[in-house]
């Protein structure tokens, strides 16, 4: 009798301690969580500059001169009235063409400054004119926002 008061007592000793170890292992153990993480960044650290840098090419080396650069570029605007002006000179659609033949060549590269309340359309049409002439290198001018 006095065994098995013992043998209760050992085993309700038992039940707390398991109670006691269940509320330790819920706790989140977050040190292999780091070590996995710690690693991934030593990884990304070490490849990171792998990614970036490009094939080692060595470049032939040529007495020929740099391409000469534009002088100054062609700008061809469009107004909120839709009216087309090649630099200062107001033009029409039909010599829009012939005028900017007259300043750049084809190799040259030409400005398009649309009004931001022009019609999109005549905007469209002008850029559309130029390519269809063989101008290739159209860049659109916008301002940057404040």
């Amino acid at each position: 009798m006095g065994m098995g008061g013992v043998g209760g007592g050992g085993s309700g000793g038992g039940r707390r301690r398991r109670r006691k170890k269940s509320g330790i292992m819920s706790e989140i153990n977050v040190t292999p969580m780091v070590d996995v993480m710690l690693v991934l960044l030593i990884i990304m650290m070490v490849a990171a500059p792998m990614l970036t840098s490009g094939v080692p090419v060595d470049l032939p080396r040529t007495a020929a001169s740099e391409l000469p650069s534009q002088t100054r570029p062609i700008t061809v605007s469009v107004s909120p009235e839709g009216a087309i002006f090649v630099d200062e000179a107001p033009v029409t659609e039909t010599d829009l063409v012939s005028t900017v033949g007259t300043l750049a060549t084809v190799e040259d590269r030409v400005y398009l400054r649309g009004d931001t309340t022009a019609n999109y359309g005549t905007v469209m049409r002008v850029m559309g004119l130029l390519s269809a002439a063989g101008y290739t290198k159209i860049g659109l001018v916008t301002e940057r926002e404040r």
